[in-house]
């Protein structure tokens, strides 16, 4: 009996070992929740379909069936960063947090995985997220709607652009995201202006940042020209957005709409709005996120939307309101630049 004893315990401390060997932590739903900041790196490793109906803020998608699943997270992830993995049960981030402890990796699984994560009431989206850092230090979160709808979360506040409900992904504003603190508009056109989506987001405090011709559309809001100012919770400054190509002119004429440059918190990002890649991008100075059009005949071409990138020089490029532009040859054509391709169609 005594020996049976020391060998169940021996078992047990080999186990042990084992385990914190293979650095692989279960951590239940509120540990998890605790230990998330911007820079957590989040892999979701359910089919993309599971991941498309509803996912944690901020995670990535690695389907853990997928061939190649190992060489797929070290094309993202380096060694030395901690992951947090988690599934739909538990299981198969189980068995991928596992996988991945082998290739050195130190790895936090979700314990009941997202059901456990849904049933304790924790926030989900159906879209991706961008989590960032402002440079005093903040939290701040882009949410990627679609196309050129796009939520700015920072120090509380939600900021919406673009909003538009239905167009391709039906977009549930009163349900899916707060009310919106302020409203962004670049111009009238119906994949940037709708009033359903701009009514369900309104509340009685919101503001609504506009052109002068989507303002008297709207019947309310500040409108800004193009060069103006405006310091509300951040700094917001409207630049020219129009083409310059012969033949498309008529689409966006140069001084109607607007493309914003927002600082919050010392972290400035451009929202280029509809526009080619016209010589007032050369002015734009220290533009940490770029949002870039990319779809002819209406905004960019992929050269267009290099040469942009190089006179802007962000630090990241993010190219959205694309179509069916293939940009896949994209990061190749900027080398140093982080550029993110993401579902923005």
């Amino acid at each position: 009996m005594k020996h049976m004893v020391c060998s169940i315990m021996l078992f047990s401390l080999m186990g042990l070992f084992s385990c914190k060997a293979q650095n692989v932590n279960n951590l239940s739903v509120k540990a998890f929740a605790d230990a998330l900041a911007p820079e957590t790196s989040i892999i979701d490793v359910r089919t993309a379909e599971e991941f498309a109906a509803g996912h944690l803020r901020g995670a990535a998608n690695i389907d853990w069936y997928q061939a190649g699943f190992v060489e797929s997270v070290k094309a993202a992830y380096g060694p030395e960063q901690p992951l947090y993995v988690y599934c739909r049960s538990g299981r198969r981030s189980a068995s991928a947090a596992a996988k991945l402890a082998k290739e050195g990796y130190t790895v936090y699984n979700l314990e009941g995985g997202y059901l456990a994560w849904t049933e304790a009431g924790r926030e989900v989206t159906k879209y991706e997220v961008e989590r960032f850092r402002t440079p005093a230090g903040s939290a701040l979160e882009i949410t990627l709607v679609k196309h050129a709808s796009l939520e700015i979360r920072f120090n509380g506040l939600s900021i919406q652009v673009d909003p538009v409900a239905e167009l391709g992904k039906k977009t549930d504003y009163a349900a899916e995201f707060p009310k919106a603190d302020y409203i962004l508009i670049t111009h009238e056109h119906h994949d940037h202006f709708d009033q359903a989506a701009i009514d369900a987001l309104r509340k009685e405090s919101t503001w609504l940042v506009t052109n002068a011709r989507c303002a008297d559309m709207a019947g309310w809001g500040k409108a800004l020209a193009n060069g103006e100012r405006l310091q509300l919770a951040f700094g917001i400054e409207a630049v020219p957005a129009y083409n310059t190509t012969e033949g498309h002119l008529q689409f966006h004429p140069k001084g109607r709409d607007n493309g914003y440059v927002l600082t919050l918190d010392g972290l400035r990002i451009y929202i280029a709005g509809d526009t080619e890649d016209i010589p007032e991008m050369a002015a734009l100075k220290d533009i940490d996120i770029a949002f870039l059009p990319c779809n002819q005949p209406y905004t960019m071409t992929v050269e267009q939307c290099v040469h942009a990138a190089q006179m802007i020089k962000p630090k990241v490029l993010i190219p959205y309101h694309f179509g069916n532009t293939d940009l896949s040859g994209l990061p190749e054509q900027l080398p140093g630049m982080d550029v993110r391709l993401r579902a923005l169609q």
